[in-house]
């Protein structure tokens, strides 16, 4: 327990009261006794503190009950050494409850865990354990902060818990099982000087009646046609809040929320029963899946000609690879040729007969051609497909140009990641297999990034992240989704491009390697 002393002086933090306490302090007590009392007059019980001031020095409480204070001749020997009583200049004191009433004005209750109990100090009889689990989560706007059942839509985006209850409570009549669930939020207390308070929170608790055949995590639909069977009393201001349940032996699934959407926060889950629960986060696995059918279609995968494996060789050099700066002019150039072909502009490289390039086209250009022309003949395929296809998507065709290949082209820093997932030998560079197997990540990854661009705007909106690296054949928990957001979100959410580049490169990077996500937290701490 903590104790706020608020006396003397509002305008002085640590003022010192004529009475030894010191204002603002956070004072711990460290026991609470009934304590003997025998006087000349009477004979009875006082109910005495003993705190603690977090200096750990000589400034104690010096009223009734301090530090060699008369009051203590009226105790006995033998309750002095029950009491551990010692006179030391050493921040810890013994006040009398009354004394303890006047002279703080707010408490702090620590909510311990049920394992912090000590057996031997139980009472005699108390042979019940009870079983806990515990998880942390986070509400990220877009992301995971779906709001509560109010908002169908977006609910079950939010964070979702399973619990598995076996076995029934010992010797209840109904066969049900014992559980208490308790969220509550983390850091809020720190970012009032934020001017941040307490969200609105509360969960509810769903059945599944048929585990194997719902989606993880479940989906709208599911939340759409099944009841919630219990919840918590009401969504509420709070730091915590806690509700008991009895259900029959069964698997349910927990949703923590904030009643509004689009909320940001952190927040502890715990729940307790009488038997084991064997909470689980209702998510998917961290790994690779398949890529979006649409994605295929709008990219299909290149096969480049035997000539280009030439061509890269007189760009590479006598290593035979490209540094990042090389792999950055063939990615832009690349990107605004292909864009050409797919405007209608005459691009000449992937027609019936063979071209010959001008003189002064340099190698580079020559590369491209190669590498594009079976794309080029592709696309040429299905024009008319994508004339009418053109009359359905017109906002996005009228563009002049895409958002995505506005600017600089590709970054440096997105060059060097892309090196570094596919360089196996260390050697800075790509070896020419190397770049062919990043060109179809590339034209997927930008495919899926049109795809998802629903406004328009050049950017991923938040809450189509988790749909957009399914696509690209990704799939990630709540978690991992988070620190994705956090790490290569703009302050409203959205993703750009380049942005949406460098998280599927560092997302396929640690799956491949199975790097914990710890290293991928460490560089959100540390970007």
């Amino acid at each position: 327990m903590h104790y706020n002393c608020s006396q003397p002086d509002p305008n002085i933090l640590e003022a010192e009261t004529p009475v030894g306490l010191i204002r603002g302090h956070a004072y711990s007590v460290t026991r609470v006794k009934y304590v003997d009392i025998e006087t000349p007059g009477r004979a009875g019980k006082i109910p005495l503190l003993r705190l603690r001031n977090p200096w750990g020095n000589e400034a104690e409480w010096n009223g009734p009950w301090s530090d060699k204070s008369p009051e203590w001749r009226f105790i006995p020997e033998s309750e002095k050494e029950e009491l551990g009583l010692t006179f030391d200049d050493d921040g810890e004191f013994w006040m009398s409850f009354k004394d303890f009433c006047s002279h703080f004005d707010r408490v702090e209750i620590c909510n311990l865990n049920p394992d912090s109990l000590d057996p031997d100090e139980c009472p005699e009889g108390c042979t019940k354990k009870w079983e806990m689990s515990v998880f942390e989560g986070e509400w990220v706007r877009g992301v995971t902060a779906g709001g509560c059942r109010n908002y169908l839509e977006t609910f079950w985006k939010n964070p979702q818990y399973t619990v598995t209850l076996k076995d029934p409570d010992e010797g209840d009549a109904e066969n049900k099982c014992t559980i208490i669930v308790a969220l509550m939020q983390k850091n809020r207390r720190s970012q009032r000087h934020q001017g941040l308070e307490c969200l609105t929170i509360g969960f509810a608790v769903y059945r599944l009646p048929d585990y194997g055949h719902v989606p993880k995590p479940l989906d709208v639909n599911f939340f759409k046609y099944n009841a919630s069977v219990g919840r918590s009393q009401a969504f509420i201001n709070l730091r915590e809040v806690s509700a008991r349940f009895k259900f029959e032996p069964g698997q349910y699934v927990i949703v923590p929320s904030t009643f509004d959407r689009d909320e940001e926060g952190e927040f502890l889950l715990r729940v307790f029963s009488e038997k084991s629960n064997n909470m689980a986060e209702n998510d998917e696995e961290v790994g690779m899946g398949d890529v979006d059918d649409r994605v295929k279609e709008i990219a299909p995968n290149p096969e480049p000609a035997d000539p280009v494996r030439d061509f890269f060789t007189r760009l590479a050099g006598a290593d035979g690879e490209v540094d990042w700066q090389e792999l950055k002019e063939i990615l832009d150039y690349a990107m605004r040729e292909e864009m050409a072909m797919r405007r209608g502009v005459a691009y000449d490289g992937g027609g019936g007969g063979q071209t010959t390039p001008p003189q002064e086209q340099s190698c580079l250009e020559q590369l491209l051609c190669a590498l594009c022309a079976p794309i080029c003949k592709e696309i040429g395929v299905d024009l008319q497909q994508v004339q009418a296809q053109q009359q359905q998507e017109q906002v996005h065709l009228n563009q002049p140009q895409p958002q995505e290949l506005k600017g600089e082209g590709f970054s440096k820093d997105v060059c060097r990641s892309m090196i570094a997932m596919l360089d196996k030998d260390n050697s800075g560079g790509l070896g020419f297999d190397e770049f062919k197997s990043l060109w179809i990540d590339l034209r997927n990854w930008r495919a899926v990034f049109r795809l998802y661009d629903t406004e328009g705007r050049g950017a991923i909106p938040p809450q189509h992240l988790r749909d957009a690296l399914h696509s690209a054949g990704y799939t990630v928990n709540a978690h991992v989704l988070n620190v994705l957001a956090h790490r290569y979100g703009s302050h409203d959410g959205y993703i750009q491009f380049d942005d949406f580049i460098m998280c599927a490169v560092r997302l396929k990077t640690m799956i491949a390697n199975n790097e914990p996500l710890e290293n991928l937290e460490r560089e959100l701490q540390n970007p």
